[in-house]
């Protein structure tokens, strides 16, 4: 007759009651690590809001002057999903107004854009002589051909913007001032290719 060990019996519990703590083991580290690599992962949806509102400035540059008003121009690139509005412009040489081109009493005038300046979601905007731009109202020292110009772009949301425009000469755009809106005060005098006669 054959004899079984208690011994045996022992050995073979714990054989089996370790494989299984083995298997346990194994199964709860699969899913930590599951876990943790779904956190670590951001969702597509939180990825699309952080890209949201976004605006660069394509070409910018800025209008030469020795004294006075200037202007700084390019394009506005807006890659969010939502509109951006612009609501001011700040540089260090000089005070500055966001402006645009109005017909009045049959002519084109400059004067401050009320509101701010809309940039659609997916789309762009010009800032270009005779429409839209950033005025300079009384620069502090010459802007030459060539010199950069850091300025700080304002937003209804809060946040801000910087980008870097080249200076660069400009004679064109024949511009008036509408009476009341962005009228030049005293001391401050024209750049070449600027009328700063107000409208009648």
């Amino acid at each position: 007759m054959r004899t079984t060990s208690p011994f045996g019996s022992r050995r073979r519990s714990a054989l089996v009651l370790a494989t299984a703590a083995a298997l346990v083991a194994v199964g709860a580290g699969g899913c930590a690590s599951s876990d943790s690599s779904s956190t670590a992962q951001p969702s597509p949806s939180a990825s699309a809001s952080a890209a949201a509102g976004v605006v660069t400035v394509r070409d910018p540059w800025v209008k030469a002057a020795d004294k006075g008003m200037t202007a700084a121009f390019g394009t506005l690139v807006n890659d969010g999903d939502t509109d951006v509005t612009l609501t001011s412009a700040t540089t260090s040489i000089s005070a500055m107004e966001l402006h645009e081109m109005a017909m009045k009493d049959g002519k084109m005038v400059m004067q401050q854009k009320q509101g701010g300046i809309v940039i659609k979601a997916k789309s762009t905007h010009a800032l270009e002589p005779g429409g839209d731009h950033l005025m300079l109202m009384d620069i502090t020292k010459p802007v030459q051909a060539g010199d950069e110009l850091t300025f700080t772009l304002t937003f209804s949301d809060g946040k801000t913007q910087q980008f870097t425009a080249v200076a660069k000469p400009f004679t064109g755009a024949q511009e008036t001032y509408a009476p009341g809106h962005g009228e030049p005060m005293p001391g401050m005098s024209a750049t070449p290719g600027m009328t700063m006669t107000p409208a009648s």
